[in-house]
């Protein structure tokens, strides 16, 4: 199935989906008309994410598009952790809401919400205490 088959508008529903991935965590999103619910793997909102920084990356694309109370999203999330799942759930939601409105893709990528964050997790050397930390040194 090629990339622009998977993330179209579902046929006969008028679901849009995005997928969204940072470090290690990928979110599927699922964006319909409705009144403003945003469920995170069957949970609220509030309840996945505690942290006011978390919700507020979470929220950013359907602020800047003025969708925040016209829209329904469902996310299924998993890997990493909560930091990784806001920032992925963010592109997620972005990528569907250009596929639910094509008009929208100026304004998200006008704030930089269609950007993927490529940086990962360097790998530990060997020798060293971690990717570039290297053993304390000892005159004598």
């Amino acid at each position: 199935m090629s990339e622009a088959t998977a993330t179209a508008k579902p046929k006969g529903t008028g679901d849009a989906l995005g997928t969204g991935r940072r470090k290690t965590a990928v979110a599927r999103v699922r964006v319909r008309a409705g009144e403003g619910r945003i469920l995170i793997n069957e949970r609220p909102l509030e309840d996945f994410f505690p942290l006011d920084q978390q919700r507020n990356a979470v929220l950013a694309p359907l602020v800047h598009t003025g969708k925040q109370g016209e829209v329904d999203v469902l996310i299924r999330v998993h890997g990493g952790g909560t930091t990784g799942q806001a920032d992925a759930c963010k592109l997620g939601i972005a990528r569907a809401l250009k596929n639910y409105d094509p008009e929208l893709e100026d304004a998200l990528r006008d704030s930089d919400l269609l950007t993927r964050d490529s940086r990962e997790v360097e790998r530990k050397k060997p020798g060293l205490r971690g990717a570039r930390r290297a053993t304390q040194f000892s005159k004598r």
